[in-house]
Protein backbone atom coordinates (compact mmCIF):
# COMPACT_ATOMS: atom_id res chain seq x y z
CA UNK A 1 0.00 0.00 0.00
CA UNK A 2 2.74 2.58 0.81
CA UNK A 3 4.34 1.85 -2.58
CA UNK A 4 1.00 2.31 -4.34
CA UNK A 5 0.38 5.57 -2.50
CA UNK A 6 3.89 6.80 -3.19
CA UNK A 7 3.38 6.12 -6.88
CA UNK A 8 0.04 7.98 -6.83
CA UNK A 9 1.74 10.95 -5.15
CA UNK A 10 4.50 11.03 -7.76
CA UNK A 11 1.95 10.99 -10.59
CA UNK A 12 -0.05 13.73 -8.90
CA UNK A 13 3.12 15.85 -8.60
CA UNK A 14 3.90 15.30 -12.27
CA UNK A 15 7.09 13.39 -11.53
CA UNK A 16 5.90 10.10 -13.08
CA UNK A 17 3.63 9.49 -16.07
CA UNK A 18 -0.02 8.72 -15.46
CA UNK A 19 -1.52 5.51 -16.76
CA UNK A 20 -4.17 7.53 -18.58
CA UNK A 21 -4.84 11.19 -19.16
CA UNK A 22 -8.30 12.33 -20.21
CA UNK A 23 -7.28 15.52 -21.98
CA UNK A 24 -9.22 18.62 -23.00
CA UNK A 25 -12.10 17.86 -20.64
CA UNK A 26 -14.78 20.15 -19.31
CA UNK A 27 -14.77 18.85 -15.75
CA UNK A 28 -18.03 19.00 -13.79
CA UNK A 29 -16.92 20.11 -10.33
CA UNK A 30 -19.60 18.85 -7.95
CA UNK A 31 -18.00 20.69 -5.01
CA UNK A 32 -18.28 24.18 -6.49
CA UNK A 33 -21.06 23.62 -9.01
CA UNK A 34 -18.78 24.91 -11.76
CA UNK A 35 -17.46 23.54 -15.03
CA UNK A 36 -13.73 23.95 -15.48
CA UNK A 37 -11.31 22.95 -18.24
CA UNK A 38 -8.51 20.56 -17.45
CA UNK A 39 -6.70 17.30 -18.02
CA UNK A 40 -7.49 14.45 -15.64
CA UNK A 41 -4.58 12.19 -14.74
CA UNK A 42 -5.44 8.62 -13.72
CA UNK A 43 -3.08 6.31 -11.84
CA UNK A 44 -4.36 2.75 -11.58
CA UNK A 45 -7.92 2.98 -10.32
CA UNK A 46 -7.55 6.49 -8.84
CA UNK A 47 -7.60 10.04 -10.03
CA UNK A 48 -4.15 11.54 -9.39
CA UNK A 49 -5.12 15.09 -10.23
CA UNK A 50 -7.02 17.56 -12.36
CA UNK A 51 -4.99 20.26 -14.06
CA UNK A 52 -2.23 20.72 -16.63
CA UNK A 53 -1.15 17.07 -16.92
CA UNK A 54 0.47 15.82 -20.14
CA UNK A 55 2.80 12.92 -19.33
CA UNK A 56 1.04 9.55 -19.59
CA UNK A 57 1.26 6.06 -21.03
CA UNK A 58 -2.00 6.81 -22.84
CA UNK A 59 -3.68 10.11 -23.66
CA UNK A 60 -7.32 10.28 -24.72
CA UNK A 61 -8.44 13.60 -26.15
CA UNK A 62 -12.02 14.29 -25.09
CA UNK A 63 -12.36 17.21 -27.47
CA UNK A 64 -13.92 19.56 -24.90
CA UNK A 65 -16.56 17.07 -23.90
CA UNK A 66 -17.83 17.07 -20.34
CA UNK A 67 -16.34 14.77 -17.70
CA UNK A 68 -18.45 13.96 -14.64
CA UNK A 69 -18.32 11.43 -11.82
CA UNK A 70 -20.10 8.14 -12.35
CA UNK A 71 -23.72 8.20 -11.23
CA UNK A 72 -24.73 6.73 -7.87
CA UNK A 73 -28.17 5.20 -7.44
CA UNK A 74 -28.75 5.69 -3.73
CA UNK A 75 -31.84 3.51 -3.37
CA UNK A 76 -32.81 0.74 -5.72
CA UNK A 77 -34.04 -2.84 -5.75
CA UNK A 78 -32.21 -4.33 -8.69
CA UNK A 79 -34.40 -7.43 -8.44
CA UNK A 80 -37.28 -5.36 -9.84
CA UNK A 81 -35.47 -5.31 -13.17
CA UNK A 82 -36.07 -9.10 -13.40
CA UNK A 83 -32.47 -9.35 -14.61
CA UNK A 84 -29.74 -11.54 -13.21
CA UNK A 85 -26.84 -9.49 -11.86
CA UNK A 86 -24.61 -9.58 -14.95
CA UNK A 87 -27.45 -8.54 -17.24
CA UNK A 88 -28.44 -5.78 -14.80
CA UNK A 89 -24.90 -4.40 -15.07
CA UNK A 90 -25.16 -4.56 -18.87
CA UNK A 91 -28.27 -2.40 -18.63
CA UNK A 92 -27.11 0.29 -16.18
CA UNK A 93 -23.33 0.67 -16.59
CA UNK A 94 -23.48 2.01 -20.18
CA UNK A 95 -26.01 4.52 -18.83
CA UNK A 96 -23.41 5.86 -16.40
CA UNK A 97 -24.53 4.12 -13.21
CA UNK A 98 -21.33 2.92 -11.57
CA UNK A 99 -22.54 2.51 -7.99
CA UNK A 100 -25.80 1.28 -6.48
CA UNK A 101 -27.00 1.10 -2.90
CA UNK A 102 -29.45 -1.73 -2.31
CA UNK A 103 -30.73 -3.84 0.56
CA UNK A 104 -31.61 -6.84 -1.64
CA UNK A 105 -34.69 -7.40 0.49
CA UNK A 106 -36.68 -8.73 -2.46
CA UNK A 107 -34.49 -11.79 -2.95
CA UNK A 108 -33.91 -12.02 0.81
CA UNK A 109 -37.66 -12.35 1.41
CA UNK A 110 -37.59 -15.45 -0.79
CA UNK A 111 -34.20 -17.02 0.01
CA UNK A 112 -32.85 -15.26 3.11
CA UNK A 113 -29.09 -14.73 3.44
CA UNK A 114 -28.46 -17.17 0.59
CA UNK A 115 -30.25 -14.78 -1.76
CA UNK A 116 -28.10 -11.85 -0.66
CA UNK A 117 -24.90 -13.89 -1.00
CA UNK A 118 -25.94 -14.98 -4.50
CA UNK A 119 -26.14 -11.39 -5.75
CA UNK A 120 -23.03 -10.15 -3.94
CA UNK A 121 -20.84 -13.02 -5.12
CA UNK A 122 -21.52 -12.30 -8.79
CA UNK A 123 -21.58 -8.51 -8.49
CA UNK A 124 -17.93 -8.50 -7.38
CA UNK A 125 -16.92 -9.65 -10.86
CA UNK A 126 -18.62 -6.70 -12.59
CA UNK A 127 -17.65 -3.06 -13.24
CA UNK A 128 -20.21 -1.82 -10.74
CA UNK A 129 -19.83 -0.79 -7.09
CA UNK A 130 -22.62 -2.59 -5.22
CA UNK A 131 -23.10 -1.40 -1.65
CA UNK A 132 -25.36 -3.37 0.65
CA UNK A 133 -27.76 -2.09 3.27
CA UNK A 134 -28.76 -4.86 5.68
CA UNK A 135 -32.45 -5.55 4.96
CA UNK A 136 -34.38 -4.49 8.05
CA UNK A 137 -37.75 -5.95 7.12
CA UNK A 138 -37.65 -9.58 6.08
CA UNK A 139 -40.58 -10.03 6.21
CA UNK A 140 -41.84 -6.47 5.97
CA UNK A 141 -44.67 -7.15 8.44
CA UNK A 142 -46.50 -9.90 10.30
CA UNK A 143 -49.42 -9.44 7.89
CA UNK A 144 -48.04 -11.73 5.15
CA UNK A 145 -46.08 -14.95 4.65
CA UNK A 146 -42.54 -14.69 3.31
CA UNK A 147 -40.03 -17.33 2.32
CA UNK A 148 -37.50 -16.28 4.95
CA UNK A 149 -37.08 -14.27 8.11
CA UNK A 150 -34.02 -12.25 9.13
CA UNK A 151 -33.86 -11.79 12.87
CA UNK A 152 -31.62 -9.35 14.80
CA UNK A 153 -28.82 -11.92 15.00
CA UNK A 154 -28.87 -12.19 11.20
CA UNK A 155 -28.76 -8.40 10.83
CA UNK A 156 -25.79 -8.25 13.21
CA UNK A 157 -23.97 -10.66 10.91
CA UNK A 158 -24.79 -8.77 7.71
CA UNK A 159 -23.78 -5.42 9.20
CA UNK A 160 -20.27 -6.86 9.60
CA UNK A 161 -19.94 -7.86 5.95
CA UNK A 162 -17.53 -5.97 3.71
CA UNK A 163 -19.37 -3.29 1.75
CA UNK A 164 -22.38 -3.13 4.10
CA UNK A 165 -23.10 0.53 4.79
CA UNK A 166 -25.90 0.30 7.32
CA UNK A 167 -29.54 -0.68 7.75
CA UNK A 168 -31.92 -0.74 4.79
CA UNK A 169 -35.25 1.06 4.69
CA UNK A 170 -37.18 0.54 7.90
CA UNK A 171 -40.51 -0.16 6.26
CA UNK A 172 -42.29 -1.28 9.39
CA UNK A 173 -42.93 2.29 10.49
CA UNK A 174 -45.95 1.24 12.59
CA UNK A 175 -43.60 -1.15 14.39
CA UNK A 176 -41.20 1.71 15.10
CA UNK A 177 -43.97 3.96 16.40
CA UNK A 178 -45.37 1.15 18.55
CA UNK A 179 -41.94 0.30 19.95
CA UNK A 180 -41.78 -3.29 18.67
CA UNK A 181 -38.70 -4.84 20.27
CA UNK A 182 -37.68 -6.77 17.14
CA UNK A 183 -37.69 -3.64 14.98
CA UNK A 184 -35.93 -1.43 17.52
CA UNK A 185 -33.22 -4.00 18.19
CA UNK A 186 -32.26 -3.95 14.48
CA UNK A 187 -32.06 -0.15 14.54
CA UNK A 188 -29.90 -0.28 17.67
CA UNK A 189 -27.51 -2.71 15.99
CA UNK A 190 -26.93 -0.17 13.22
CA UNK A 191 -26.10 2.77 15.48
CA UNK A 192 -23.15 4.66 14.02
CA UNK A 193 -24.06 3.53 10.52
CA UNK A 194 -26.53 4.87 7.97
CA UNK A 195 -30.17 3.91 8.59
CA UNK A 196 -32.59 4.43 5.70
CA UNK A 197 -36.23 5.25 6.20
CA UNK A 198 -39.58 4.46 4.66
CA UNK A 199 -42.32 6.66 6.10
CA UNK A 200 -45.19 7.18 3.65
CA UNK A 201 -47.63 9.77 4.96
CA UNK A 202 -46.01 9.93 8.41
CA UNK A 203 -46.25 13.48 9.78
CA UNK A 204 -46.22 15.55 12.95
CA UNK A 205 -45.25 13.94 16.23
CA UNK A 206 -45.20 10.49 14.65
CA UNK A 207 -42.60 11.70 12.17
CA UNK A 208 -40.52 13.15 15.01
CA UNK A 209 -40.74 9.83 16.85
CA UNK A 210 -39.68 7.90 13.75
CA UNK A 211 -36.69 10.17 13.06
CA UNK A 212 -35.62 10.17 16.71
CA UNK A 213 -34.47 6.57 16.37
CA UNK A 214 -31.71 7.66 13.98
CA UNK A 215 -33.52 7.19 10.66
CA UNK A 216 -32.42 10.08 8.46
CA UNK A 217 -33.69 9.47 4.94
CA UNK A 218 -36.96 8.83 3.18
CA UNK A 219 -37.93 8.01 -0.41
CA UNK A 220 -41.71 7.72 0.02
CA UNK A 221 -42.85 11.35 -0.19
CA UNK A 222 -45.50 11.88 -2.85
CA UNK A 223 -46.46 15.50 -2.08
CA UNK A 224 -44.36 18.62 -1.73
CA UNK A 225 -45.70 19.36 1.75
CA UNK A 226 -44.80 15.86 2.94
CA UNK A 227 -41.26 16.14 1.58
CA UNK A 228 -40.79 19.65 2.95
CA UNK A 229 -41.77 18.54 6.46
CA UNK A 230 -39.32 15.65 6.35
CA UNK A 231 -36.57 17.95 5.09
CA UNK A 232 -37.23 20.43 7.92
CA UNK A 233 -37.04 17.63 10.46
CA UNK A 234 -33.55 16.67 9.32
CA UNK A 235 -34.17 13.92 6.79
CA UNK A 236 -32.45 13.55 3.46
CA UNK A 237 -35.24 13.53 0.89
CA UNK A 238 -34.78 10.92 -1.82
CA UNK A 239 -36.68 12.12 -4.88
CA UNK A 240 -37.89 8.94 -6.54
CA UNK A 241 -38.68 8.33 -10.17
CA UNK A 242 -39.19 4.64 -10.90
CA UNK A 243 -41.36 2.62 -13.24
CA UNK A 244 -44.47 2.81 -11.06
CA UNK A 245 -43.43 5.42 -8.50
CA UNK A 246 -43.12 8.81 -10.17
CA UNK A 247 -42.56 11.65 -7.72
CA UNK A 248 -40.11 13.95 -9.52
CA UNK A 249 -42.63 16.45 -10.86
CA UNK A 250 -44.29 16.86 -7.48
CA UNK A 251 -41.07 17.16 -5.46
CA UNK A 252 -38.70 19.08 -7.76
CA UNK A 253 -39.86 22.49 -6.41
CA UNK A 254 -38.31 21.40 -3.11
CA UNK A 255 -34.85 21.78 -4.68
CA UNK A 256 -33.45 25.28 -4.13
CA UNK A 257 -30.04 26.86 -3.55
CA UNK A 258 -30.59 26.25 0.16
CA UNK A 259 -31.94 22.71 0.08
CA UNK A 260 -30.36 20.86 -2.84
CA UNK A 261 -27.57 19.41 -0.72
CA UNK A 262 -30.14 17.44 1.29
CA UNK A 263 -31.90 15.98 -1.75
CA UNK A 264 -30.95 12.84 -3.69
CA UNK A 265 -32.21 11.28 -6.90
CA UNK A 266 -33.15 7.57 -6.70
CA UNK A 267 -35.25 5.11 -8.73
CA UNK A 268 -36.36 2.56 -6.10
CA UNK A 269 -37.81 0.13 -8.68
CA UNK A 270 -37.21 0.24 -12.41
CA UNK A 271 -38.18 -2.38 -14.97
CA UNK A 272 -35.76 -3.94 -17.45
CA UNK A 273 -37.68 -2.28 -20.26
CA UNK A 274 -37.29 1.18 -18.73
CA UNK A 275 -33.61 0.51 -18.05
CA UNK A 276 -32.99 -0.40 -21.68
CA UNK A 277 -35.23 2.19 -23.35
CA UNK A 278 -35.01 5.16 -20.98
CA UNK A 279 -32.19 4.54 -18.54
CA UNK A 280 -31.52 4.24 -14.84
CA UNK A 281 -30.57 7.17 -12.60
CA UNK A 282 -29.49 8.99 -15.78
CA UNK A 283 -33.14 9.07 -16.83
CA UNK A 284 -34.05 10.85 -13.59
CA UNK A 285 -31.26 13.40 -14.08
CA UNK A 286 -32.28 13.95 -17.69
CA UNK A 287 -35.94 14.49 -16.77
CA UNK A 288 -35.02 16.92 -14.00
CA UNK A 289 -32.97 18.95 -16.48
CA UNK A 290 -35.93 19.00 -18.88
CA UNK A 291 -38.05 20.30 -16.01
CA UNK A 292 -35.68 23.23 -15.60
CA UNK A 293 -33.10 22.08 -13.05
CA UNK A 294 -29.54 23.25 -13.70
CA UNK A 295 -27.62 20.31 -15.26
CA UNK A 296 -24.69 20.52 -12.83
CA UNK A 297 -27.05 20.58 -9.88
CA UNK A 298 -28.90 17.57 -11.26
CA UNK A 299 -25.60 15.71 -11.53
CA UNK A 300 -24.71 16.69 -7.96
CA UNK A 301 -27.96 15.12 -6.76
CA UNK A 302 -27.03 11.84 -8.43
CA UNK A 303 -23.38 11.77 -7.37
CA UNK A 304 -21.82 13.68 -4.49
CA UNK A 305 -25.06 14.03 -2.51
CA UNK A 306 -25.51 10.26 -2.49
CA UNK A 307 -21.83 9.71 -1.73
CA UNK A 308 -21.84 12.08 1.23
CA UNK A 309 -25.02 10.66 2.76
CA UNK A 310 -23.76 7.08 2.50
CA UNK A 311 -20.21 8.07 3.53
CA UNK A 312 -18.64 6.87 0.29
CA UNK A 313 -15.50 8.97 0.70
CA UNK A 314 -13.83 8.03 -2.60
CA UNK A 315 -16.87 8.27 -4.85
CA UNK A 316 -19.02 10.97 -6.39
CA UNK A 317 -16.48 13.51 -7.66
CA UNK A 318 -13.73 14.15 -10.18
CA UNK A 319 -10.96 15.00 -7.74
CA UNK A 320 -7.57 13.76 -6.49
CA UNK A 321 -7.68 10.43 -4.65
CA UNK A 322 -11.20 9.58 -5.84
CA UNK A 323 -11.90 6.36 -7.69
CA UNK A 324 -11.73 6.92 -11.44
CA UNK A 325 -15.41 6.12 -11.98
CA UNK A 326 -16.18 8.64 -14.70
CA UNK A 327 -18.61 9.43 -17.49
CA UNK A 328 -17.90 11.41 -20.66
CA UNK A 329 -20.87 13.50 -21.79
CA UNK A 330 -21.18 15.12 -25.20
CA UNK A 331 -24.33 17.13 -24.46
CA UNK A 332 -24.90 18.13 -20.86
CA UNK A 333 -28.53 19.18 -21.27
CA UNK A 334 -29.54 15.78 -22.68
CA UNK A 335 -26.96 13.87 -20.62
CA UNK A 336 -25.76 12.02 -23.71
CA UNK A 337 -23.12 9.65 -22.32
CA UNK A 338 -20.38 8.67 -24.77
CA UNK A 339 -17.94 6.78 -22.57
CA UNK A 340 -17.94 5.18 -19.14
CA UNK A 341 -14.80 4.47 -17.11
CA UNK A 342 -14.79 2.13 -14.13
CA UNK A 343 -11.74 2.43 -11.91
CA UNK A 344 -9.80 3.92 -14.78
CA UNK A 345 -10.82 1.33 -17.35
CA UNK A 346 -13.13 2.00 -20.30
CA UNK A 347 -16.13 -0.29 -19.78
CA UNK A 348 -18.80 1.18 -22.08
CA UNK A 349 -18.93 3.31 -25.21
CA UNK A 350 -21.85 4.77 -27.17
CA UNK A 351 -24.32 2.99 -24.93
CA UNK A 352 -22.75 -0.43 -25.42
CA UNK A 353 -21.02 -2.46 -22.70
CA UNK A 354 -17.40 -3.44 -23.35
CA UNK A 355 -17.31 -6.09 -20.64
CA UNK A 356 -18.63 -9.66 -20.73
CA UNK A 357 -21.71 -10.31 -18.62
CA UNK A 358 -20.64 -12.67 -15.88
CA UNK A 359 -22.82 -15.76 -16.15
CA UNK A 360 -22.99 -17.95 -13.04
CA UNK A 361 -21.94 -21.52 -13.80
CA UNK A 362 -24.20 -22.81 -11.05
CA UNK A 363 -27.86 -21.93 -11.44
CA UNK A 364 -28.83 -21.49 -7.83
CA UNK A 365 -31.98 -20.35 -6.06
CA UNK A 366 -34.33 -22.29 -8.32
CA UNK A 367 -37.49 -24.30 -7.55
CA UNK A 368 -38.76 -21.75 -5.04
CA UNK A 369 -42.47 -21.92 -5.95
CA UNK A 370 -44.12 -24.30 -3.50
CA UNK A 371 -47.93 -24.09 -3.58
CA UNK A 372 -50.34 -26.28 -1.65
CA UNK A 373 -52.71 -27.85 -4.19
CA UNK A 374 -56.07 -26.08 -4.43
CA UNK A 375 -59.08 -26.06 -6.72
CA UNK A 376 -61.00 -23.24 -8.32
CA UNK A 377 -63.57 -23.27 -5.52
CA UNK A 378 -60.93 -21.75 -3.23
CA UNK A 379 -61.12 -18.53 -5.27
CA UNK A 380 -64.76 -17.82 -4.45
CA UNK A 381 -65.15 -14.51 -2.64
CA UNK A 382 -68.21 -14.75 -0.39
CA UNK A 383 -70.28 -11.63 0.21
CA UNK A 384 -70.72 -10.27 3.73
CA UNK A 385 -73.08 -7.52 2.62
CA UNK A 386 -73.98 -5.35 -0.34
CA UNK A 387 -70.73 -3.37 -0.17
CA UNK A 388 -67.08 -4.40 0.02
CA UNK A 389 -63.69 -2.66 0.39
CA UNK A 390 -62.01 -2.12 -2.98
CA UNK A 391 -58.34 -1.28 -3.65
CA UNK A 392 -58.19 1.78 -5.91
CA UNK A 393 -55.01 2.20 -7.99
CA UNK A 394 -53.52 5.70 -8.12
CA UNK A 395 -51.96 6.24 -11.59
CA UNK A 396 -48.23 6.92 -11.49
CA UNK A 397 -47.94 6.03 -7.80
CA UNK A 398 -47.67 2.91 -5.66
CA UNK A 399 -49.98 4.24 -2.96
CA UNK A 400 -53.57 3.04 -3.22
CA UNK A 401 -56.88 4.37 -1.95
CA UNK A 402 -59.48 2.51 0.07
CA UNK A 403 -62.94 2.58 -1.44
CA UNK A 404 -66.17 0.95 -0.33
CA UNK A 405 -68.31 0.00 -3.30
CA UNK A 406 -71.59 -1.76 -3.98
CA UNK A 407 -70.57 -5.07 -5.53
CA UNK A 408 -72.04 -7.54 -7.97
CA UNK A 409 -73.32 -10.63 -6.10
CA UNK A 410 -74.67 -13.86 -7.57
CA UNK A 411 -75.84 -16.61 -5.19
CA UNK A 412 -73.89 -15.08 -2.33
CA UNK A 413 -70.64 -14.92 -4.30
CA UNK A 414 -69.00 -11.63 -5.31
CA UNK A 415 -68.35 -11.48 -9.03
CA UNK A 416 -66.03 -9.24 -11.05
CA UNK A 417 -67.92 -6.22 -12.40
CA UNK A 418 -66.14 -5.54 -15.68
CA UNK A 419 -68.39 -2.64 -16.65
CA UNK A 420 -67.45 -0.77 -13.46
CA UNK A 421 -63.83 -1.95 -13.54
CA UNK A 422 -64.07 -3.89 -10.28
CA UNK A 423 -61.92 -7.00 -10.77
CA UNK A 424 -60.90 -9.98 -8.66
CA UNK A 425 -57.49 -9.80 -6.96
CA UNK A 426 -55.85 -12.95 -5.60
CA UNK A 427 -52.65 -13.60 -3.61
CA UNK A 428 -51.51 -17.23 -3.30
CA UNK A 429 -48.80 -18.17 -0.79
CA UNK A 430 -45.93 -19.85 -2.63
CA UNK A 431 -43.10 -20.44 -0.14
CA UNK A 432 -44.27 -22.92 2.48
CA UNK A 433 -47.36 -24.52 0.94
CA UNK A 434 -49.57 -23.13 3.70
CA UNK A 435 -52.59 -23.02 1.44
CA UNK A 436 -53.17 -19.34 2.28
CA UNK A 437 -55.09 -17.50 -0.43
CA UNK A 438 -56.00 -13.84 -0.04
CA UNK A 439 -59.06 -12.64 -1.96
CA UNK A 440 -60.07 -9.07 -2.72
CA UNK A 441 -61.21 -6.53 -5.28
CA UNK A 442 -59.33 -3.88 -7.23
CA UNK A 443 -60.23 -1.03 -9.54
CA UNK A 444 -57.91 0.67 -12.02
CA UNK A 445 -56.78 -2.17 -14.27
CA UNK A 446 -59.65 -1.82 -16.77
CA UNK A 447 -59.24 -5.38 -18.06
CA UNK A 448 -62.16 -6.43 -20.26
CA UNK A 449 -61.21 -10.11 -20.31
CA UNK A 450 -58.51 -12.49 -19.16
CA UNK A 451 -56.07 -12.40 -16.26
CA UNK A 452 -52.52 -11.34 -15.34
CA UNK A 453 -50.39 -13.19 -12.80
CA UNK A 454 -46.90 -12.73 -11.36
CA UNK A 455 -44.56 -14.23 -8.78
CA UNK A 456 -43.20 -10.71 -8.18
CA UNK A 457 -45.33 -9.30 -5.36
CA UNK A 458 -43.45 -6.93 -3.09
CA UNK A 459 -42.09 -7.69 -0.62
CA UNK A 460 -42.82 -11.30 0.27
CA UNK A 461 -43.28 -12.28 -3.37
CA UNK A 462 -46.19 -14.63 -3.23
CA UNK A 463 -48.18 -15.10 -6.43
CA UNK A 464 -50.47 -12.19 -7.24
CA UNK A 465 -53.14 -12.29 -9.94
CA UNK A 466 -55.87 -10.01 -11.24
CA UNK A 467 -58.59 -11.04 -13.62
CA UNK A 468 -62.09 -10.99 -14.96
CA UNK A 469 -62.96 -14.59 -14.04
CA UNK A 470 -61.95 -17.22 -11.50
CA UNK A 471 -61.25 -19.66 -14.32
CA UNK A 472 -58.61 -17.47 -15.94
CA UNK A 473 -57.08 -16.48 -12.60
CA UNK A 474 -56.82 -20.14 -11.55
CA UNK A 475 -55.18 -21.15 -14.83
CA UNK A 476 -52.76 -18.21 -14.66
CA UNK A 477 -51.63 -19.14 -11.13
CA UNK A 478 -51.11 -22.76 -12.17
CA UNK A 479 -48.97 -21.57 -15.09
CA UNK A 480 -46.77 -19.55 -12.69
CA UNK A 481 -46.36 -22.72 -10.63
CA UNK A 482 -45.39 -24.67 -13.74
CA UNK A 483 -42.79 -22.03 -14.71
CA UNK A 484 -41.45 -21.93 -11.13
CA UNK A 485 -41.87 -18.20 -11.19
CA UNK A 486 -42.64 -15.61 -13.83
CA UNK A 487 -45.26 -13.40 -15.46
CA UNK A 488 -48.29 -14.62 -17.39
CA UNK A 489 -51.02 -13.11 -19.59
CA UNK A 490 -53.99 -15.40 -20.11
CA UNK A 491 -57.44 -15.17 -21.68
CA UNK A 492 -60.16 -17.73 -22.30
CA UNK A 493 -58.17 -20.38 -20.50
CA UNK A 494 -55.25 -19.99 -22.93
CA UNK A 495 -51.79 -18.71 -22.03
CA UNK A 496 -51.10 -15.87 -24.49
CA UNK A 497 -47.53 -15.21 -23.36
CA UNK A 498 -45.23 -15.73 -20.39
CA UNK A 499 -41.84 -14.74 -19.03
CA UNK A 500 -40.12 -17.35 -16.87
CA UNK A 501 -38.26 -16.09 -13.77
CA UNK A 502 -36.61 -19.25 -12.47
CA UNK A 503 -34.13 -17.56 -10.10
CA UNK A 504 -36.03 -17.13 -6.82
CA UNK A 505 -39.16 -16.53 -8.89
CA UNK A 506 -37.81 -13.00 -9.40
CA UNK A 507 -35.01 -13.06 -11.97
CA UNK A 508 -34.61 -14.33 -15.51
CA UNK A 509 -31.58 -16.28 -16.68
CA UNK A 510 -31.87 -14.82 -20.19
CA UNK A 511 -30.11 -11.83 -21.81
CA UNK A 512 -31.32 -8.29 -21.23
CA UNK A 513 -32.74 -7.83 -24.73
CA UNK A 514 -34.67 -11.12 -24.58
CA UNK A 515 -36.21 -10.30 -21.20
CA UNK A 516 -37.22 -6.84 -22.41
CA UNK A 517 -38.77 -8.25 -25.57
CA UNK A 518 -40.83 -10.76 -23.61
CA UNK A 519 -41.92 -8.18 -21.03
CA UNK A 520 -42.99 -5.72 -23.70
CA UNK A 521 -44.97 -8.43 -25.45
CA UNK A 522 -46.73 -9.24 -22.16
CA UNK A 523 -47.56 -5.58 -21.55
CA UNK A 524 -48.89 -5.17 -25.09
CA UNK A 525 -51.10 -8.22 -24.67
CA UNK A 526 -52.33 -6.86 -21.35
CA UNK A 527 -53.28 -3.64 -23.09
CA UNK A 528 -55.03 -5.67 -25.78
CA UNK A 529 -57.12 -7.16 -22.96
CA UNK A 530 -58.15 -3.64 -21.99
CA UNK A 531 -55.75 -2.30 -19.37
CA UNK A 532 -54.81 1.36 -19.64
CA UNK A 533 -51.88 1.12 -17.23
CA UNK A 534 -48.48 1.79 -18.86
CA UNK A 535 -46.75 -0.86 -16.68
CA UNK A 536 -49.50 -3.23 -15.54
CA UNK A 537 -47.16 -5.87 -14.10
CA UNK A 538 -45.23 -3.28 -12.14
CA UNK A 539 -48.49 -1.95 -10.71
CA UNK A 540 -49.68 -5.47 -9.93
CA UNK A 541 -46.45 -6.25 -8.08
CA UNK A 542 -47.13 -3.60 -5.42
CA UNK A 543 -50.71 -4.52 -4.55
CA UNK A 544 -49.55 -7.03 -1.92
CA UNK A 545 -47.21 -4.61 -0.11
CA UNK A 546 -48.71 -3.91 3.34
CA UNK A 547 -46.37 -1.05 4.24
CA UNK A 548 -47.70 1.42 1.64
CA UNK A 549 -51.08 3.06 2.34
CA UNK A 550 -53.96 2.62 2.13
CA UNK A 551 -55.35 -0.81 1.24
CA UNK A 552 -53.46 -3.99 0.26
CA UNK A 553 -54.06 -7.71 -0.17
CA UNK A 554 -51.68 -10.37 1.16
CA UNK A 555 -52.01 -14.14 1.42
CA UNK A 556 -53.49 -13.56 4.90
CA UNK A 557 -56.23 -11.24 3.70
CA UNK A 558 -57.13 -7.60 3.15
CA UNK A 559 -54.89 -5.14 5.02
CA UNK A 560 -55.80 -1.62 6.08
CA UNK A 561 -52.30 -0.13 6.17
CA UNK A 562 -53.34 3.03 8.01
CA UNK A 563 -54.72 0.88 10.82
CA UNK A 564 -51.98 -1.73 10.27
CA UNK A 565 -54.34 -4.66 10.63
CA UNK A 566 -56.18 -7.30 8.67
CA UNK A 567 -59.73 -6.16 8.05
CA UNK A 568 -60.86 -9.19 6.10
CA UNK A 569 -59.46 -12.71 6.16
CA UNK A 570 -60.05 -15.43 3.53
Amino acid sequence: MPTKLAHLISVAKGELPADLILAKAKVVNVFTGEIEPGNVAICGDRIAGVGNYHQAKQVLDLGDRYLAPGLINGHTHLESSMLDVGQYARAVVPRGTLAVVTDLHEIANVCGLDGIRYVLSYARRLPLELFLMAPSCVPATHLETSGASLEPQDIRQVLRWRGCLGLGEVMNFPGVLSGYANVLSKINLAQGKVVDGHAPGVTGENLSAYISTGIYSDHESVTLDEAREKLKQGMRVMIREGSSEKNLDALLPLVTDKTYGRCLFVVDDRSCSDLLRDGDIDAVVRKAIRRGLDPVRAIQMATINNAEYFRLDRLGAVAPGYLANLIVISDLSSLEIDMVFYRGRLVARDGKPLFPPYQPANKGLTNTVNIKPFNIEALKLLASGETEPVIKIVPGQIITRKRVEVVKIINGVIMPDIGRDILKLVVVERHKATGNIGLGLVTGFSLKRGALASSIAHDSHNIVAVGTSDEDIFTAVKEIEKLQGGLVVLAGGKVLASLALPIAGLLSDEPLEVVVSKLEKLEQLAQDLGTTLPSPFSTLSFLALPVIPELRLTDLGLVDVNEFRLIKRP
